[in-house]
């Protein structure tokens, strides 16, 4: 007689997703360690302006939206484990130059090298999942990932935390500490599944003709937005400016990816249901709240709960936007076509970096606020545009 069984996981979960949403969350512990505390490192340990810091991190992003576009070509091509491997590696090593840093320079280099491993990695990641997932479940899966990413992104801020107050107040021993996971996670990929070939790949032509129409308005109007959302480590260097301690920026960086973490697989799942067009609309409407608010208050207690609204944001977004993508794209453009995505998203935030950069000023009063007005009218076209579309 068998065994009744007691539990079963579901069909879309399936072992290469959770091996690498656990390599994503070892990963992300790292990265998210050192995030909050590197515009306060870059500025006050290191004597940076804040353009510096706008600068550093919107071409870190730059260089990973280039890596990207060619690295999703090459998953569609080539086997896909290694190229992970490979970027998580590169991160571990990114994040050791971070660490040994004594001018900004060298953390410019660092973030590169760092984002370089993320864009090697990115995109032959989310194809791997996307690969072994039934397409009506893509969201949830997507949505899964995302939240023990972002799960990563609440433990390393609260490890950076409890280090800052053990360590004299000190932020360097914090930068060495994030290495420790960034290694852990680079070795976990050799648990990944390698998918059998069935055949040699086909010869496709490089190209954007290659791509379905739909795909690229979706994807011209998710970059029109990249422009106006600049790396969240001005963010953080804002709630500095307006008052924050050193562990009160972590701690609202903890809580955003709480909320992020938390809302991650319900948003994934309702756009399964319902259209990814209107969950990422509602994401773009939070954005602008938080932007917005942050932007014209200087009450702690009024940040910290739009830190929250962001995090709904990246919730409704992130995850949502990959899997929008997805069920866009033929099974075998589904590297290119996450790395285009990918890719041109990442360049929008490298210019929206750059610009929020110099423009800054004392407090960044004024990007903030053309950020959230822009993003308000966005969210307004999509919505509208979404109304009349069953599934964006």
């Amino acid at each position: 007689m068998d065994r009744p069984v007691l539990s079963r996981r579901p069909a879309w979960l399936t072992r290469n997703l959770a091996v690498l949403s656990a390599v994503s969350l070892l990963q992300d512990a790292a990265s998210e360690l050192l995030y909050p505390i590197l515009p306060i490192f870059l500025t006050t340990v290191l004597g940076a302006p804040a353009a510096v810091v706008g600068l550093v991190e919107g071409l870190a992003e730059g260089v990973s939206a280039v890596v990207k576009v060619v690295s999703g070509r090459v998953a569609d091509r080539f086997r896909p484990r290694p190229l992970i491997g490979l970027g998580y590696g590169l991160a571990a090593v990114g994040k050791v130059a971070v660490a040994a840093a004594t001018a900004w320079p060298v953390v410019l280099a660092g973030r590169c090298v760092d984002r370089v491993g993320k864009g090697v990695r990115g995109t032959p990641r989310d194809a791997l999942i996307a690969a072994g997932v039934p397409g009506e479940a893509r969201g949830r899966a997507f949505g899964f990932h995302r939240a023990m990413d972002t799960t990563g992104a609440v433990v390393g801020p609260l490890i950076g935390l409890a280090g800052y107050e053990l360590l004299q107040h000190r932020i360097r021993p914090l930068l060495v500490i994030a290495v420790v996971p960034a290694v852990a996670s680079a070795a976990l990929v050799a648990a990944v599944r390698q998918p059998a070939r069935t055949g040699p790949p086909a010869a496709r032509p490089w190209g954007v003709r290659t791509l379905p129409a739909p795909y690229w308005r979706v994807v011209a109007a998710l970059t029109a937005f990249g422009l106006v959302n600049f790396p969240d480590a001005l963010l953080l260097l804002r709630l500095h400016q307006i008052g924050f301690t050193v562990p009160a920026v972590i701690g609202a960086y903890v809580a955003y990816n709480a909320v992020y973490a938390v809302l991650s697989y319900p948003a994934g799942a309702v756009a399964d249901r319902r259209s990814p067009a209107v969950v990422f609309g509602g994401g773009l409407v939070l954005f602008a709240v938080a932007y917005t608010g942050l932007g014209v208050t200087r009450s702690h207690l009024v940040a910290w709960l739009l830190l929250a609204a962001y995090g709904g944001f990246t919730a409704l977004t992130d995850g949502v936007g990959k899997a929008w993508i997805s069920g866009l794209l033929p099974a075998p453009d589904q590297g290119a076509g996450q790395g285009f995505y990918q890719g041109l998203g990442g360049l929008a935030v490298l210019v929206a970096g750059l610009w929020a950069g110099l423009a800054w000023g004392r407090d960044g009063t004024a990007p903030l606020i053309v950020s959230g007005v822009a993003a308000a009218l966005l969210a307004a076209g999509l919505l509208v545009t979404a109304s009349g579309r069953r599934g964006g």
